[in-house]
């Protein structure tokens, strides 16, 4: 008769159990020295070793022949115990037994001694379900067991297990185990049982385990059901995993800004059966776990989820900033926190996926801080294809010409305030005669020649936020006046970023090198104008276009 993995392969010592050393060693040193305890209390989530251990506790505790601390399974004991027929170890559930009364009777049969091994052993699971009447009866025999008698009692929920019994019991935590664990323990079974298992595969079921061997190895037994290799597509196609593509897709519409889309997606999966809230939660892991990604770059892959692939994350996390996904997972939980109390669920949904879908319509702090590291972002990477033309135009000629990608990105981002007249073309040079030898000629009247000439030597010695206005003749001009270059910055921000120490400095050392004399770098702009909210609004809007 088949047996299911996680049962086969169940830990027989405790040697055997993987990522709970803490726990393991310290009750081995127990049995080995003889002080034990009469009560023990083990918490953790599901899957991580709790009833695995009480059983080899148990077994350890009545070992005729125990091996430093490790029992045998070769033995009488051992073999009775593994096998049910000695019915001195019990195993209850207090899912289900729950009740005042059959503690009461627990406690009337346990006063009698063993009858086929030291120790009699009752090993009470999800014990937080007993009522507190149960508790209460309990409490009375944890206190002042007989000598033959040991409880072992283990729980999910530590919290709702009174503090009168916590104080009685020795208590031991039970961690996550870690996912290279996991992979390492699958990859093990995998050769025995004949699984062909491959390492992507190994590592994608470790982390859908959530830290749990018990999970990980009924995923591994569920993906062999369907034969063949088992890699990573065939765990997305036999755990019904496809799902996440639709949420991965949908994000990356939002990220887009194409809440349209996103609402047919959302119809779509309505239409289909998918709860509503289900979506939403799919998308608050999704942003949850590229946020992690981009904080914790190195070794956060242990804290995701495991329900996407590496190409799908790194693709989502760079469209989107930590901001960004800080403000959609605020608005994320909000809903979700908001629709057991709604009057129409899919109409809140589509309220959310706007939100998410514009920034902008989130007038609070987080809404505003995601447009401001957007246009963070935009300043410190400009698109490099966008053209430099070298004589500004007027905004009226612009929708004549043809569309070209990045182009009139930062020309937007100018004219946020106010519409300004086209700049005078440069001025031709005048004619210069020969000077002699060893002077120096006399610089011409407003001279606008050496600003552009200077900026191709500028680019790799100013930074490039910096560079992004100079070059930008939209954004900026030059003028040469006797030996003072002043930079003519035509909006406030373009003063704000070009007038530094560690920009004027390399202009000067430049333009000095080119003229042969000192030159000083001198930066006006025009008074700031009002309306700071509107014009970053505006700037975001400019980028969106």
């Amino acid at each position: 008769m088949y047996q299911a993995l996680y049962r086969k392969y169940r830990p027989r010592t405790f040697s055997d159990v993987i990522g709970q050393s803490h726990v393991t060693e310290t009750l081995r040193r127990q049995v080995e020295t003889g002080h034990l305890s009469h009560a023990y209390l083990f918490t953790g989530t599901r899957g991580t070793g709790k009833t695995t251990c009480a059983k080899i506790l148990a077994k350890a505790v009545n070992c005729l022949h125990p091996d430093h601390g490790e029992p045998c399974n070769q033995c009488e004991a051992c073999v009775g115990l593994d096998s049910g027929a000695i019915l001195d170890v019990l195993e209850l559930d207090a899912a289900s037994n729950n009740s005042v009364d059959y503690v009461r009777a627990l406690r009337e049969e346990a006063v009698y001694t063993p009858g086929s091994v030291k120790k009699r052993v009752y090993i009470i699971d999800e014990v937080h379900m007993l009522s507190n009447a149960a508790f209460n009866a309990l409490l009375k025999i944890l206190e002042e067991p007989p000598k033959h008698l040991m409880f072992i009692l283990a729980t999910t929920e530590l919290h709702k297990v009174l503090p009168t019994i916590r104080s009685r019991c020795q208590q031991f935590a039970f961690k996550r185990i870690r996912p290279d664990e996991i992979a390492q323990r699958l990859n093990w079974v995998a050769q025995r049982e004949d699984i062909q298992l491959t390492s992507d595969a190994a590592d994608l079921l470790a982390r859908l385990a959530d830290g749990g061997m018990r999970d990980a190895l009924s995923l591994l037994d569920q993906c062999r059901g369907a034969g063949g290799t088992v890699d990573a597509q065939a765990v997305i196609a036999t755990l019904g995993m496809a799902g996440n593509l639709e949420t991965a897709k949908l994000l990356g519409e939002l990220a887009d800004g194409d809440t349209a889309a996103a609402l047919r997606d959302l119809d779509r999966l309505y239409a289909g059966g998918k709860d509503i809230k289900t979506v939403l939660g799919e998308l608050s892991s999704l942003c949850r776990d590229l946020l992690v990604r981009k904080t914790a770059a190195q070794g956060g892959a242990g804290l995701l989820t495991g329900g996407y692939d590496d190409m799908t994350l790194r693709g989502l996390s760079d469209r989107l900033t930590a901001p960004r996904l800080i403000q959609m997972l605020t608005v994320l939980q909000e809903t979700i926190a908001l629709l057991p109390r709604s009057g129409n669920q899919r109409t809140d949904a589509e309220l959310c996926l706007i939100r998410l879908g514009d920034e902008s319509l989130d007038g609070g702090v987080l809404g505003l801080s995601a447009r401001v590291a957007r246009l963070e972002t935009m300043m410190a990477y400009p698109p490099q294809a966008r053209p430099q033309p070298q004589t500004p135009q007027p905004r009226e000629s612009l929708p004549d010409l043809p569309e070209e990608e990045g182009k009139g990105v930062l020309d937007d981002l100018l004219d946020f305030s106010t519409t300004e007249e086209p700049a005078p073309p440069p001025e031709e040079p005048p004619v210069e005669t020969a000077a002699p030898a060893g002077e120096t000629p006399a610089p011409a009247a407003d001279d606008r020649t050496l600003w552009p000439a200077l900026l191709p030597a500028l680019k790799p010695l100013i930074p490039q936020t910096a560079w992004v206005f100079a070059s930008n003749p939209n954004m900026t001009g030059g003028v040469l006046r006797g030996d003072v270059l002043t930079i003519e910055a035509k909006v406030p921000i373009a003063k704000t970023m070009l007038d530094k120490p560690e920009v004027l400095e390399p202009i000067a050392q430049a333009a000095s090198s080119r003229l042969g004399r000192t030159v000083r770098v001198a930066v006006e702009a025009p008074a700031p104008k009002a309306g700071t909210m509107e014009d970053l609004q505006a700037m975001s809007r400019a980028w969106d276009d």
